[in-house]
C-alpha cells in the first residue's frame, strides 16, 4: 500500500479491444490496484488488457455477457477483499477523464461522504459536448429518478463514480440490478440505507465509444429500476436525508 488510504479503481468492460490499453494508460499514479472486469466479450478485450505493462492490472472474466452492473458487483468485490478503502469505476471505453479523478475522489477519502458519483450536466458547455439525444435523455432519466427517489441527484446515468468500503458494506450487491440500469438502482439502495451521496462535476467526454443504451432501456428498464425503488421507499422511508 503506497497511499495513506487503498484506492482500487474498477474497469468494466465489454468488447473494448481498440479503446482498453488506452484507458488503463490515462488511471492515475496514485492508485493502488486496478480491476479490469471483461464482461463475457466476444473479442479480445481481456488478452489487450493483460498486456498492458502496469503490476497494478488484474483481469478478472466473466464467461457470459452478465451485464454491466454485474461486473461492478464483481469488481467491488474484488477491490474491497483486497483490501481497498474505495473503489472508483471508470468504465473501459474511455469515457472518464483523468483530470477529475481527485474532485471524485476527495470528499469520499474525506469521509465527507460514502458515494460520490459525476456530474457532467453541470459541467460548463455540457450541453455542446454531449450527443443531443444523450443530453436530453439524461435530463429526462435524471428527473424520473429525483421524483422517485425524492433526493435531487444530477445526473443519475454518470458511471464515474467513487465508492467507499463501508458504504458498500451497508448494502446487498448481488440484489444490485446487474445490467443497464444499474446507477438508478445503486444510487436508491445507497439512499435507503442512509449513506451520503454527491454530485461532482466532471467533463462529458465522447469519442470512439458507442452507447449501449438504447430506447429500450430508457422507455422500460430504467422506469422498471425505479419503481422497484419507489416501492422500496414506500415500504421503508430513507433513514436520513442524502447531501447530493
Amino acid at each position: 500500500m503506497r497511499k495513506q488510504a487503498h484506492i482500487a479503481v474498477i474497469v468494466p468492460a465489454f468488447n473494448e479491444r481498440n479503446l482498453i490499453a488506452q484507458t488503463l494508460a490515462q488511471v492515475p499514479s496514485r492508485v493502488d490496484r486496478i480491476v479490469v472486469v471483461d464482461d463475457g466479450s466476444s473479442d479480445d478485450t481481456a488478452a489487450v488488457a493483460r498486456t498492458v505493462d502496469d503490476p497494478r492490472v488484474i483481469v478478472v472474466q466473466h464467461e457470459e455477457n452478465r451485464g454491466v452492473g454485474a461486473a461492478l458487483t464483481t469488481g467491488y468485490r474484488a477491490c474491497f477483499e483486497a483490501g481497498a478503502e474505495v473503489a472508483v469505476v471508470m468504465a473501459g471505453d474511455g469515457q472518464m477523464h483523468p483530470d477529475d479523478f481527485d474532485a471524485l475522489v476527495s470528499p469520499v477519502l474525506s469521509g465527507e461522504v460514502d458515494y460520490a458519483k459525476g456530474d457532467r450536466l453541470s459541467w460548463p458547455g455540457a450541453r455542446d459536448v454531449m450527443p443531443p439525444m444523450r443530453w436530453l435523455g439524461n435530463h429526462v432519466l435524471s428527473s424520473l429518478t429525483r421524483l422517485a427517489l425524492g433526493s435531487p441527484v444530477r445526473d443519475s446515468q454518470c458511471g464515474y463514480t467513487a465508492l467507499r468500503r463501508s458504504a458498500a458494506a451497508r448494502i446487498d450487491l448481488d440484489a444490485l440490478w446487474p445490467r443497464y440500469g444499474y446507477p438508478n438502482d445503486l444510487i436508491a439502495r445507497l439512499l435507503e440505507r442512509g449513506c451520503r451521496v454527491r454530485d461532482v462535476a466532471v467533463r462529458p467526454v465522447y469519442a470512439e465509444e458507442k452507447s449501449g443504451i438504447g430506447w429500450r432501456h430508457a422507455l422500460v428498464v430504467i422506469p422498471f429500476v425505479l419503481t422497484r425503488a419507489l416501492a422500496r421507499r414506500a415500504k421503508r422511508p430513507l433513514r436520513d436525508p442524502a447531501r447530493v
